[in-house]
């Protein structure tokens, strides 16, 4: 099976269809556009008639919001000023972040996102649906990076009388995000297009998670963005004539940022044993395990041209790093889900074929009334299947007292 496969087969040996590319520049991309992403599909109100024009002339385009569109989140800001009270919580080992703390205060890539005339040149060359999805790649990452900038930011500034030394951390973090956003975005300048982040800022909507699962689901987000950076930075490597845009030639030091997040976030539910140690917690972390592997895996299914054209097989690359992070995840959470079963894999791209015909659905000119009563039965074997994943035997793992902290580099 793929995912068997994706185990022993080396990632230069994902590649299975050759990029198309063209010398000639699209004509679609000719005039500077500001992107907007918005929580519905309705377009942006018209500017006032009394607004003066600028010189540059600007287009302004939004984004249709969906399950699998990357999302802010917020969380109870007072909740996480109780746990990492010192005089409150007797847990935190205050060596531990002192040392995470000195790893962030290094910062390793403070000169490594500089860019070179490599970016608009390889830009210009992208044309197509390749072009288009490489671009939807750069938004969406952006808006990614984006929102953990957002999220760390706050914790930083809330924390900073309860536990100096934590929220540091989460201003340090805050700052590689920043820099992760404003390298994404100066990549769309390339393509003639920039996220506008001051609008996302105050026109997306915010999904409330309590700090536990704030813990659960950003350690996956950042532990799966490490494998699949690293992942993609190994293959281009081995394969370089599917470098089609040098900003993956940056991915093998911008995965350790993703690494380094991950870390503290381990360091932090070890603090908090109560997350970790009651089959709540074994519950809660086979559903967020499963909620951020299925969530890629559907997302990647629908843009395998993106995955092709960098020569990557796309449902091998996705089980790979799915595979990888829940290795690595099992080093802390208490349960995780047993992804290298040959049905888990059998049950994802049953998944696939499901959203598939949603997505259908969606695409048609039936009335809305039509289009959600099709919609029923397909939403309904999405979730039976999505069930039968979660209840599959799952991987019974993590320790609280793994391992004492040591800094290092995971490759």
């Amino acid at each position: 099976m793929a995912a068997e496969m994706a185990l022993v087969k080396p990632i230069s040996k994902f590649s299975s269809v050759a990029p198309k590319f063209s010398n000639l520049r699209s004509g679609s991309y000719s005039k500077f556009t500001t992107i907007k992403m918005t929580a519905t599909s309705q377009p942006p109100p018209p500017t006032s008639s009394t607004t003066k024009p600028s010189k540059k002339a600007t287009k302004t385009t939004s984004i249709k919001e969906t399950l699998l569109t990357p999302r802010f989140y917020t969380t109870d800001f007072d909740e996480m000023e109780t746990l990492f009270n010192t005089e409150i919580n007797k847990n935190l080992n205050l060596d531990e972040f002192e040392a995470l703390l000195q790893e962030f205060k290094t910062d390793y890539n403070q000169t490594h996102f500089v860019r070179n005339k490599e970016f608009k040149e390889a830009a210009d060359k992208l044309q197509g649906p390749l072009r288009q999805i490489f671009v939807e790649f750069l938004e969406r990452s952006c808006t990614a990076e984006f929102s953990g900038f957002l999220l760390y930011k706050e914790l930083g500034r809330r924390l900073k009388k309860t536990n100096p030394v934590v929220a540091e951390i989460f201003s340090l973090m805050s700052r590689d995000e920043a820099r992760h956003a404003g390298f994404l975005n100066k990549g769309l300048s390339d393509f003639n297009l920039a996220l506008d982040l001051g609008f996302l800022t105050k026109a997306r909507k915010y999904t409330f998670f309590k700090p536990k699962f704030i813990f659960y689901a950003t350690y996956l987000s950042e532990k799966i963005g490490y494998w699949r950076y690293i992942t993609i930075y190994r293959h281009l490597k081995t394969n370089p004539e599917y470098q089609c845009y040098p900003i993956f030639k940056y991915f093998e030091n911008w995965c350790q940022d993703e690494n380094r997040h991950g870390d503290f976030f381990s360091a932090l539910m070890k603090a908090q044993p109560q997350f970790l140690n009651d089959w709540k917690a074994k519950l809660w972390s086979r559903f967020f395990c499963l909620s951020v592997y299925v969530t890629m895996y559907l997302n990647d299914c629908q843009r395998t041209a993106f995955y092709e054209g960098i020569g990557l097989n796309t449902k091998e690359f996705d089980m790979h790093v799915i595979i990888e992070t829940n290795r690595t995840t099992a080093r802390i959470f208490p349960a995780v889900p047993d992804v290298e079963n040959p049905e888990f894999k059998r049950k994802l791209d049953r998944m696939v074929e499901i959203n598939e015909k949603l997505l259908a659905v969606g695409e048609t000119e039936d009335a809305s009334f039509v289009k959600n009563l099709k919609r029923i039965p397909l939403i309904a074997a999405l979730a039976s299947e999505l069930l039968a994943a979660y209840l599959m035997p799952p991987i019974e793992s993590g320790s609280v007292d793994f391992a004492e902290f040591e800094p290092q580099v995971v490759y």
